[in-house]
């Protein structure tokens, strides 16, 4: 079956540098006999502030383009470029990944400490900074409690307040609920469209999920199987505040959003 036909949004940086470029972009690694295509070519421009959330099947190459906007990995085809430069690990964006990889011999407000230290703030303003960035991800309270006395949600809440320690414009986020329980899920993708909000960040989210794809999404990408490219380039125009997430959610509008984003999902990995 032939991959859907990509719908762009045409969003239009009005002439600022866009905050990620990915232009005739692949990526490939060594297979037994020949090399494996995993990705591409791809061409996405996202600008500033958008929360753009990639989806597709497993293996589409979804977190293989994160890494690559990470600077984790070089691309071996094309340009990709964040804020107009390439993109340098642990300077070009904060990341949250699957699991928190929080050190566990320090405590709560102590891995923030180290994530603001790291980040050059002040020691005299990083216990400000430190509660500040916890009670942004609704963890007041807790900066004294080891990371073995608070649940995976708290944790990956940590890994989220780490990652928005640094003054990066770009945030990243591969697959960060994926283990978590339903409930746990759905209300920290709650917090997480708040502080989105909040930040004014340009985010970057991997998901298999159409659900959350469109609760979080200013934008969603969806990939075909591999090596992914662009299937559906899909703006979401729901409203992002002064809204019940709830009432959202069982909205016809995000159900009609949520159907197609499904079903593109479901085609472009036939």
């Amino acid at each position: 079956m032939s991959s859907p036909q990509a719908e762009t949004t045409g969003t239009g940086t009005g002439g600022a540098t866009p905050a990620i470029e990915a232009t005739g972009v692949g990526h490939s690694y060594p297979g037994r006999r020949e090399r494996v295509q995993a990705l591409g070519p791809l061409d996405l421009t996202v600008d500033p502030g958008e929360f753009l959330v990639l989806v597709g099947a497993s293996g589409c190459g979804k977190s293989t383009l994160l890494r690559l906007v990470a600077g984790f990995e070089q691309p071996t085809d094309g340009v990709l470029t964040v804020a107009g430069q390439a993109p340098e690990p642990g300077v070009s964006a904060g990341v949250v990944f699957q699991q928190p990889r929080l050190f566990p011999w320090r405590t709560v407000g102590g891995n923030v400490d180290l994530a603001l230290r790291y980040a050059g703030t002040d020691p005299a303003d990083r216990a400000v900074a430190r509660d500040g960035l916890l009670e942004r991800v609704g963890l007041t309270g807790v900066a004294d409690r080891r990371i073995w006395e608070i649940s995976g949600g708290q944790q990956q809440r940590v890994a989220i307040a780490r990652a928005l320690a640094a003054d990066r414009s770009l945030l990243l986020l591969d697959e960060p609920f994926g283990a978590l329980d339903a409930l746990t899920r759905e209300r920290l993708q709650d917090d997480l469209r708040r502080v989105s909000h909040e930040t004014g960040r340009t985010s970057l989210f991997v998901t298999h999920s159409a659900d959350e794809a469109v609760f979080l999404g200013s934008r969603v990408v969806v990939l075909t199987a591999r090596p992914g490219r662009v299937a559906l380039d899909l703006r979401i125009d729901l409203p992002r505040t002064g809204v019940d997430a709830e009432a959202l959610r069982g909205s016809a509008e995000f159900a009609e959003l949520r159907a197609r984003v499904g079903q593109a999902v479901k085609e472009a990995a036939a």
